[in-house]
């Protein structure tokens, strides 16, 4: 079978259906290639100093791994100087990182959660980057936190990579979803799945069931019925998943089935949610409905959320269409 390389899968992508310009397309393999980067640091764990905390708070008030750090660094130095981006935004900074001077503008914003499922990283167990590019607004002379207020709707592309027994790079410009491999030997990503699509259906749900007992009425609903098995109202017998690491558990979805949830709960009603929209639900949730799943904070769609801040929260509901739609009905009700 041919091999087809990143590079030549966007070029060709771009002659066939022209969404992907040149400068989206360097973009793609500059964020590529920094995950190759955090991929051979996530492979030598305490071989290479990279374990254990940083003693560091970010702005979400999480205490930050040494890995959290490294890998922010990693995306921010790959991305400044190929004069394909006006502005970055990390989960990990308070506000927005603006090229320096010394190097061209360019016409995307890009948004990352450089490590996600952190809590991971000493266990050994799959860890992974989000990302999701943005276009500045038209006339934009110096980018303020206001141009990224976009709607998950406006994407260009998002993709994630997973840090596993093998490094996949899953993502989309708005025409399918397709995942590569790194081939560790040849440091190239090759074109491994083409058209990932969801299972309508599944007999597989994800959520962190130690909060359960803080959970609203319509979740408690929804996973009492998965619960109950072949003598419930559901007539089947559900397996329960979870990774603590949203690009592992959203990987299983993509390619065998299931819902993510992380939902709202009462411990603060404060607080809408524990994801963040910009960084996480958007670009996941960009990937999941163009795989023909779906994906909702539970009343509406995702993408059509306006945000009104940079390191804002949502619940998250997404995966196989008939279980979002289902557990969405129940919170409409």
């Amino acid at each position: 079978m041919k091999r087809i390389s990143l590079t030549q899968y966007l070029v060709e992508e771009q002659r066939l259906h022209n969404t992907i310009p040149a400068e989206l397309r360097l973009l793609i393999e500059v964020v590529a290639r920094a995950c190759k980067t955090i991929s051979h640091s996530v492979g030598k764990g305490a071989l290479g100093d990279i374990l254990g905390s940083a003693h560091t708070e970010n702005i979400q008030g999480e205490v930050q791994k040494k890995l959290d750090v490294i890998s922010n660094e990693i995306l921010l130095e790959a991305n400044e100087w190929g004069g394909h981006l006006a502005a970055m935004a990390s989960e990990e900074m308070e506000t927005i990182h603006k090229i320096p001077n010394r190097y061209p503008k360019g016409e995307y914003m890009l948004l990352f959660d450089p490590l996600d499922g952190s809590s991971n990283i000493d266990v050994n167990v799959s860890i992974g980057t989000i990302f999701s590019v943005l276009k500045a607004p038209e006339g934009m002379t110096e980018p303020t936190e206001k141009d990224f207020m976009q709607p998950g709707t406006q994407q260009v592309a998002a993709g994630y990579a997973v840090y596993g027994p093998q490094t996949l790079l899953v993502f989309t410009t708005g025409n399918g979803v397709n995942c590569f491999t790194l081939d560790r030997e040849m440091g190239s990503w090759v074109l491994t799945q083409r058209e990932m699509k969801i299972p309508a259906t599944t007999r597989e749900f994800a959520i962190n069931a130690s909060n359960a007992r803080h959970w609203h009425a319509p979740v408690k609903r929804y996973v009492d019925e998965l619960l109950a098995g072949t003598s419930g109202p559901r007539g089947s017998d559900f397996n329960m998943r979870w990774v603590a690491s949203m690009v592992a558990d959203v990987h299983r979805i993509l390619v065998r089935g299931g819902i993510f949830m992380y939902p709202a709960d009462t411990r603060d009603l404060s607080m809408p949610g524990k994801l963040r929209l910009m960084y996480e639900a958007n670009p996941m949730a960009f990937i999941v409905e163009q795989a023909g799943g779906a994906a909702t904070d539970g009343k509406g769609r995702i993408l059509d959320i306006l945000p009104h801040k940079l390191h804002q929260r949502v619940p998250v509901f997404l995966g196989s269409k008939d279980e979002v739609e289902l557990v969405t009905r129940y919170h409409q009700e």
